[in-house]
């Protein structure tokens, strides 16, 4: 299997992809040191408190693509995000306010979505929706 965002995408729900990022986030120790072999007792308990978990390649790898995964879905979502908000009365200062962004960033941001993910009828609906670009 290719680890490509492209081939986890297909796989992976948001909140599975989100499952899987955690997992494998948390069972790196985060040392940058490269793998190194140790002398340990193996009959010794207190050995495997010395034990620190760090990924292999293969997921060091899958970790990296999900992370891309769940960032695309989140962006995806945003389009959601802003038409359900324009319709219940939101205005841009407010979704702006809500992504962290100006207005104007705001409203090219859902332009560009709706003219990337929707087709003809439903683009033109929710370029009605959003009105005109707020001014500076």
């Amino acid at each position: 299997m290719s680890i490509t965002p492209e081939a986890l995408e297909a796989e992976f729900s948001l909140t599975t992809a989100a499952t899987r990022l955690d997992f494998l986030s948390r069972r790196d120790n985060g040392d940058t040191a490269l793998n190194t072999v140790r002398d340990a007792d193996a009959d010794s308990w207190s050995s495997l408190m010395d034990d620190q978990t760090q990924l292999d390649v293969h997921e060091s790898l899958e970790l990296l693509a999900l992370g891309e995964v769940i960032a695309r879905k989140a962006h995806d979502s945003q389009l959601v995000g802003i038409r359900a908000a324009l319709r219940g009365g939101a205005d841009w200062d407010e979704i702006a306010s809500a992504l962290g962004v100006s207005p104007q960033r705001a409203w090219d941001s859902y332009t560009e979505s709706v003219a990337r993910q929707l087709d003809a009828d439903a683009a033109a609906s929710a370029r009605e929706l959003a009105g005109t670009r707020p001014g500076r």
